[in-house]
């Protein structure tokens, strides 16, 4: 059995939904008055992978794990990437290695130990420590990618957001006045995004098994907890799912576009205002897996939905177990794991002996 401190040795393809009420889910700061991205043509709202890196990147630090991309406060100055990396290397002592590559080897794993977010994503090492510890890497490849998340279905701006009016009282004769403040959000967006775990890349920057596991608990409650802010409000996550392959270097690719909305059970695309306004189609998503199954390419699936998302397969239409029991007829009851988030996630914590 693998322990969870093991190299990462499967890949693992995610499908990642969550969804946005009344919300910016991803500004766009050179349209002048970061207007939720949206793609002309076909009018879907678009979050990029590194926004949702970044909600990754937060609950991992909320979670006591190191992070290396990140903004820090000490004494009120911000920390220089040099420092950053420099605290991640005072426990090694140069002068305690002959050999060059030893040194490197006990740098570069006592940063990854004490850099979680890049064991997943990677880092651009533009830093000088002047060559106190050999030459650094100019970058780790990650070996957890997402590509940019898409709505599944085209958007609406919320209008009456666009222009929000501030009465004040002047100091001569209280008369009021006003002044304008863009406030642009989507009517309602369900964003799905697909990410890729590459046991190979895993290698360089020492992806362990319980990096992977963490993420099937990391993305949900980051969705949950780093969308706080007031443009952020509204988001929730409503489906994650990661395929776990039995082959080398298999996947299928592209099964966050093998989940459609059920046209029959969702309203129109301008009339959706909530979760409860559709149902998701996973019938292609379960065949494909069924396929690879046949093929005994499937190691596992671990798999969670909103209590309140409309699932449909075949002519069952219903909550999550619709999706549940279409995987474990598709792959095998022993072969999905049905996550519970708040039971697991504790297990993913940082301790004290422990990035």
């Amino acid at each position: 059995m693998t322990a969870p401190t093991d190299p990462v040795q499967h890949r693992s393809e995610i499908v990642f939904c969550y969804d946005a009420v009344d919300a910016n889910p991803n500004g766009n700061p050179l349209s002048g008055s970061n207007r939720p991205r949206i793609d002309p043509q076909t009018q879907q709202a678009i979050v990029t992978d590194v926004r949702l890196k970044r909600y990754l990147r937060d609950q991992l630090d909320d979670d006591g794990h190191g992070v290396y991309i990140r903004n820090v406060q000490e004494e009120g100055e911000q920390y220089t990437r040099e420092q950053l990396l420099e605290d991640r290397l005072k426990d090694v002592e140069p002068d305690d290695y002959e050999e060059d590559t030893e040194l490197a080897d006990a740098v570069f794993g006592e940063f990854l130990d004490e850099s979680a977010d890049v064991r997943y994503f990677g880092a651009t090492m533009s830093v000088d420590l002047d060559d106190e510890y050999g030459d650094l890497p100019d970058h780790f490849t990650g070996p957890v990618q997402f590509s940019p998340g898409k709505s599944m279905h085209a958007v609406n701006e919320n209008e009456e957001y666009d222009s929000l009016t501030s009465v004040i009282a002047t100091q001569e004769g209280k008369e009021q006045g006003g002044f304008d403040l863009d406030d642009h959000r989507i009517q309602y967006g369900l964003i799905r995004f697909h990410g890729l775990v590459d046991e190979h890349g895993g290698t360089d920057t020492n992806l362990t098994t319980a990096d992977v596991e963490r993420l099937d608990t990391l993305c949900w409650r980051a969705l949950k907890n780093q969308t706080i802010s007031r443009s952020k409000v509204g988001q929730e996550p409503r489906l994650y799912c990661r395929v776990e392959y039995a082959d080398e270097s298999f996947h299928l690719g592209g099964l966050d576009r093998d989940l459609a909305l059920d046209e029959a059970e969702s309203k129109a695309a301008e009339e959706l205002r909530d979760v409860r306004d559709l149902a998701v189609a996973v019938d292609d998503f379960v065949e494909r897996l069924d396929r690879a199954a046949a093929d005994d390419r499937i190691e596992r699936v671990r798999v969670v939905a909103s209590d309140v998302l409309s699932v449909s397969h075949g002519d069952e239409v219903g909550g999550p177990d619709v999706l549940y029991d279409a995987l474990r007829d598709t792959v095998g009851e022993d072969a999905v794991d049905v996550i519970d988030v708040y039971d697991e996630y504790v297990e993913t914590l940082a301790t004290d002996d422990a990035a």
